[in-house]
């Protein structure tokens, strides 16, 4: 066992205090705008001071032995996770998805700091649990569900990992161009785009799309697969509709553009991180080498 001390590190996001602040400026004008609205900024720092003391009990939950560092979600892409860490997302769900992309073995622990407003799927943890639970989880004898990611790799090397789902289709409300072909089989393409999901994020946005589309996918979390939906295909003489949805277990989805601009690829609805795909990209998706060791208490 390594000499170094384990190390806690705190993801958070900001409040919605914080947020409204930071774009009014003062509390003062953060006030007048939500007043002129019908709205209380007394709700909000409700709770903003509710999130906070529930942060600040989840770190006097860490062993005093132990180090910690906090994070915000912005500073994820710049933060290095050393092997000893242990990832502690306090917020909502989308805090852990956005935590998964960026640890590889480590144990991830979400905290529900407001069970009254989050449902808690991912983050599942009350803060008063954890005290108990950090021990276990580095000596690696917590219960973890090891979840399936999904990655998306273009033919020149860059690569997104999501939890939830991989969105491939054109940046604004265009059809999208491409062509898809899994196991030998292809197809072109017209749609509104086409997602890439693993078992959590089939219970999401991939969940409507199979219930409206009455094409559902068994997928469980820790299975070593993902499902693919297409949105809205148009048929044409170009293009064609059958290649509607499909589960990748062996043989990855490939999708190749056939837009001049505005092919993107991005991961777990987060729009501004994106892969450029224009016509003639190639993007090979599968699950990922990876998964997200998720302690759940």
């Amino acid at each position: 066992m390594s000499s170094i001390p384990p190390r806690a590190v705190f993801v958070i996001r900001e409040t919605d205090l914080e947020r409204l602040i930071a774009r009014h400026a003062t509390r003062d004008q953060a006030r007048f705008f939500l007043e002129t609205r019908g709205q209380r900024i007394e709700t909000v720092e409700q709770h903003h001071h509710q999130f906070h003391a529930a942060l600040a009990a989840a770190r006097a939950a860490v062993p005093a032995e132990w180090r910690q560092a906090l994070v915000r979600r912005a500073e994820l892409d710049r933060f290095l996770f050393a092997r000893e860490d242990i990832v502690i997302a306090v917020g909502q769900d989308g805090l852990v998805a956005n935590v998964a992309k960026y640890v590889a073995e480590q144990p991830v622990i979400g905290v529900n700091p407001a069970p009254d407003l989050y449902d808690g799927v991912l983050a599942r943890v009350r803060v008063e649990r954890l005290a108990r639970l950090l021990p276990g989880a580095i000596r690696s004898d917590a219960p973890v569900e090891r979840r399936t990611m999904v990655q998306a790799t273009l033919d020149g090397g860059d690569a997104l990992v999501a939890l939830n789902e991989i969105f491939v289709g054109h940046r604004s409300h265009q059809s999208a161009r491409y062509r898809i072909e899994l196991t030998g089989d292809g197809e072109e393409h017209s749609s509104s785009g086409l997602i890439v999901a693993s078992g959590t994020g089939a219970t999401g946005w991939a969940r409507s799309i199979a219930e409206a589309t009455h094409l559902p996918l068994p997928l469980g979390t820790e299975e070593r697969a993902a499902g693919y939906w297409v949105r809205e295909p148009f048929p044409s003489v170009a293009t064609g509709t059958r290649m509607r949805a499909g589960k990748l277990t062996a043989d990855p989805l490939v999708v190749t553009s056939r837009m001049n601009d505005g092919g993107v690829i991005f991961a777990d609805g987060i729009e501004q991180d994106f892969l450029a795909f224009d016509w003639g990209r190639r993007a090979t998706i599968a699950p990922a080498p990876n998964s997200l060791h998720l302690v759940i208490g």
